[in-house]
């Protein structure tokens, strides 16, 4: 099977950016893209000699939504291989099967304020939380279904712990930042312990100790994806404060955030920590969630 990007669509602004996004990104990556459009009430396809016409209505808005984005598409994006998945699921459901199968899933997301955050509680994230293959959200502009603008030659952003750096997340922000030609950006945010806050401040020599520890294990955990990417310039930013506060702050301007999720067996449930809610809610640019072992 050619490797794919696969997006989902559902007529929404914020599903018809995803689609823009993700064709860009798969002809920057030189792969297929699959648009897949799930909704139970789907009718099998008809055999043209039994065809009952309540069944081609039922399909038809489903079949013209995904056509003339596969119309659009195609026109951005000449010589993109582009396929078309209708399906008559839950698009939950769909939408987790077909992470299973493809490079990357790309999913539309509203506005994450209180009164907007219905989409990504009911489909995205639990698709954010499950998928076994990186998950990468996209919010629209205002007023259209363009994705949000991005600063031009932005960097990839990628949040880090040093202490446990998983090869899965770096090779995903790696690549991405080699397929766009942008530098890479690795941020890490620790909070200084408890017992090294005086009335001051926080102790200078804790803090400068902490920093420099990150620093060394951080430059380790980079030197060989430098040397696979030698073309990426790299840089870093290491500070002493909530590391959700450093993740969202450095997303802004960027090209893409590359956040990581631990991949918890099934019986433990879905699972996201507090750098992947905060990157969710808060980043304005498109935000990638890799999964990695526990």
């Amino acid at each position: 099977m050619q490797p794919v990007v696969t997006v989902g669509l559902d007529g929404s602004p914020e599903s018809l950016a995803a689609a823009r996004w993700a064709a860009d990104e798969a002809g920057r990556r030189g792969l297929a893209l699959r648009l897949l459009h799930a909704w139970p009430l789907l009718a099998p396809e008809p055999d043209p000699a039994t065809a009952s016409p309540h069944a081609a209505d039922r399909n038809y808005w489903s079949q013209r939504l995904v056509h003339t984005a596969e119309a659009e598409l195609r026109a951005r994006r000449p010589g993109l291989s582009v396929e078309v998945a209708l399906v008559a699921r839950d698009a939950r459901d769909a939408l987790l099967d077909a992470a299973a199968e493809a490079e990357m899933l790309v999913v539309g997301s509203r506005g994450l304020e209180a009164v907007e955050s219905y989409f990504l509680g009911e489909v995205s994230l639990p698709v954010v939380a499950r998928a076994v293959r990186p998950v990468v959200l996209v919010r629209a502009a205002l007023g259209g279904g363009e994705p949000a603008p991005a600063s031009p030659g932005g960097p990839v952003v990628v949040a880090l712990d040093p202490r446990t750096p998983r090869d899965e997340v770096l090779d995903f922000a790696f690549h991405s930042a080699a397929a766009r030609s942008v530098p890479l950006l690795a941020v890490h945010g620790r909070s200084v312990p408890l017992h090294a806050h005086t009335p001051w401040g926080a102790d200078h020599g804790v803090t400068e100790e902490m920093t420099t520890d990150a620093r060394t294990r951080l430059n380790a955990a980079l030197r060989p994806w430098r040397e696979k990417y030698p073309q990426v310039e790299v840089a870093d930013s290491i500070r002493t404060t909530s590391p959700a506060k450093v993740v969202v702050e450095a997303a802004t301007g960027a090209a893409l955030l590359v956040v990581g999720r631990r991949a918890h067996p099934h019986s433990l449930g879905p699972r996201l920590g507090h750098v992947v809610h905060a990157a969710l809610h808060h980043a304005r640019c498109p935000v990638a969630v890799v999964p990695h072992p526990a």
